[in-house]
């Protein structure tokens, strides 16, 4: 399974305009790929909206980025958005592919996205532990997506789901002091780039 992660920097207040404006074109008859996450920063930068597509080919996301890169509108936000970034994911491989909550059971409404820079090397060892060590780990919080970068510097993002901020923190720290997380010798594969983002569903996105 391929994903893309964009990232539309917007003005204050234009969120649910932008929402909107995204629903049209990734529902367009043109689109491919199927949209999976709509989701605004709440916590880390803010007035960022989250757009997680995926796609069943590494083909099907190399046309779509492409219809997305020749686009005057971009996500219908090209005169909106004050910057656009698009990632391009694979998943690891032992993962199944992540579907829209009404399929899955996946509920939020809380949504951390996290991404780790890795050592140069370490890829096959962190998809390695993480098959490891994810499933007690997926039993007290799901992980929906564990992916790591097409393009770029060598790393990997998650998508985890809570049903708040204060869960998040509870099991969090529950998993560290029952050894259950992180990976044992994960983190030695990690760079210092890290980043967090905690993201709330927008009215239009199916992971609620």
């Amino acid at each position: 399974m391929y994903y893309e992660l964009a990232t539309l920097t917007l003005p204050f207040g234009t969120t649910a305009q932008a929402a909107q404006n995204v629903q049209a074109y990734t529902s367009d008859n043109a689109a491919g790929g199927e949209l999976l996450g709509c989701w605004y920063s709440d916590i880390g930068q803010l007035n960022q909206l989250l757009i997680l597509r995926g796609f069943d080919s590494l083909a099907a996301l190399e046309a779509e980025q492409q219809r997305t890169r020749l686009s005057a509108d971009p996500y219908g936000c090209g005169s909106l958005a004050t910057s656009i970034d698009r990632q391009a994911y694979q998943a690891f491989p032992w993962m199944a592919p992540l579907r829209p909550s009404s399929e899955s059971g996946i509920k939020g409404p809380v949504y951390e996205i996290r991404t780790y820079g890795i050592k140069t090397g370490g890829l096959q060892h962190t998809m390695d532990l993480w098959q490891e060590y994810l499933p007690p780990r997926s039993a007290l919080s799901p992980c929906l997506v564990a992916m790591f970068a097409l393009q770029g510097p060598l790393r990997f993002t998650n998508i985890w789901a809570y049903a708040s901020v204060d869960e998040r923190s509870r099991i969090r720290g529950e998993a560290v002091a029952a050894g259950i997380w992180p990976p044992k010798g994960g983190p030695a594969w990690l760079t210092t780039d890290m980043h967090s983002t905690i993201a709330l569903p927008t009215a239009v996105s199916p992971l609620k």
